[in-house]
């Protein structure tokens, strides 16, 4: 695990006995017995309960904002694992945050196209604005501010996502506005995705349970309307050109025999071979081409074996006395002259 035992970051994300403990933010939600249940209910979804440990961490996220001591415990007593295990699939993965989160989460690409592009410019100036550094809260508690390695949107670059939705083609100032945004309690609608919640809400969507109010603003988060001109742009150029893909070619016919005969699979029995002898004849009759036909017959029983080699299944064992092959030491019992 990256937090050790004994320290403030493993008090937070490990839960772990002897580790001093901060105290938990004075707004923090409890976990109430209503979180046990969902916990028990994405528990029955998987054959092993272990199995279950992303989605309720992801669960525990969504009523409190980010990974708590009181989560770690949970999720261990549920599942009947300790803390220590809890705490080390927490630390692992990044989405799943170690101390209280914002309201949202921004997420900065700096990778390497998205920083050519000026994400890490973009990344500077939030810093600045926001007064904090990489996985840190504002002092207004709106926004946590994080650098992503990828966000696998390179045609979008440079790229920025609030709690995981899209915000594409950003520069230093449209980033800037949409923070500000975002800090007076606004939602601008993200480039493409759904329309934007909040950390908690997707964090309830990733446990796998809907984050939205009924059926019919679920359906309208899923069929939001987005700007795709980026990626379809190589097709709109196409069109415009009059280009197009050369036709694909399927493969050639193949006679009607082609292909192993009946007999290869259904051994008749009537020659007095084994079925697999009779099966491997078959095989060397139905080559077509000195290829196979050495394929097949160089995988027929009958076939020399290579030099040095011998088949294991024509073996019943050794004679070669225990301790006496190369490279043994000597131990072991050893056969009657």
């Amino acid at each position: 695990m990256s937090a050790l035992p004994g320290s403030i970051e493993g008090a937070l994300t490990t839960g772990l006995d002897d580790s001093p403990v901060l105290p938990a933010p004075v707004d923090l939600p409890p976990l109430t017995e209503q979180t046990r249940l969902e916990a028990r209910e994405i528990i029955a979804r998987y054959p092993v309960p272990r199995s279950a440990l992303l989605p309720m961490l992801h669960l525990v996220q969504s009523y409190q904002g980010y990974v708590s001591p009181e989560g770690v415990a949970l999720c261990a007593e549920e599942l009947g694992l300790t803390k220590a295990e809890v705490g080390a699939v927490a630390t692992f993965y990044t989405m799943y945050k170690r101390r209280p989160t914002g309201r949202h989460i921004v997420s900065v690409c700096t990778n390497t196209l998205c920083s050519v592009l000026g994400g890490q410019r973009i990344m500077d100036a939030l810093s600045a604005d926001l007064g904090v550094h990489h996985d840190e809260t504002a002092a207004d508690g709106s926004i946590t501010l994080e650098h992503a390695e990828c966000l696998a949107a390179c045609d979008y670059a440079p790229v920025i996502t609030v709690d995981y939705e899209f915000y594409d083609q950003q520069d230093v100032e449209s980033a800037r506005a949409l923070v500000e945004a975002l800090r007076r309690g606004e939602k601008p609608h993200p480039t493409r995705g759904a329309p934007l919640t909040d950390f908690r809400g997707v964090s309830r969507q990733l446990a796998g349970f809907s984050q939205h109010a009924d059926e019919a603003a679920a359906a309208g988060a899923v069929d939001a309307p987005g700007e795709y001109g980026p990626t379809l742009a190589g097709l709109r150029l196409a069109a415009e050109r009059g280009e197009s893909a050369p036709a694909m070619t399927g493969p050639e016919d193949r006679p009607a025999d082609a292909g192993e005969p009946r007999d290869t699979v259904r051994p008749s029995g009537e020659t007095g071979e084994t079925p697999g002898k009779e099966a491997a004849d078959a095989r060397v009759a139905a080559a077509d081409t000195p290829a196979e036909k050495a394929g097949a017959a160089g995988s027929h029983p009958d076939a020399p074996e290579p030099s040095g080699r011998s088949l294991a299944d024509q073996d019943d064992g050794t004679d070669t006395p225990a301790g006496s092959e190369p490279g043994t030491s000597g131990q072991g019992p050893q056969r009657e002259a």
